[in-house]
């Protein structure tokens, strides 16, 4: 399936150190758009894999062909 990620928000309070909002900035807009998925709970974890970070809430669409 794709999905079409419009908003995400991470915890980024797991970090050892400092992320800066650049940092922060880069990884929102790395995630954003259409991901390939077998279902929501792949996408979430396709995307904790990816990005290093864990989810707090996720908004996303089903892309229909």
């Amino acid at each position: 399936m794709i999905f079409l990620v419009t908003d995400i928000e991470f915890d980024f309070t797991d970090d050892c150190g400092s992320i800066s909002e650049e940092h922060k900035k880069e990884i929102y807009d790395d995630v954003l758009g259409e991901w390939e998925a077998d279902d929501e709970e792949d996408l979430t974890d396709e995307i904790t894999a990816c990005t290093g970070w864990c989810i707090n809430s996720i908004d996303f669409r089903h892309v229909l062909k």
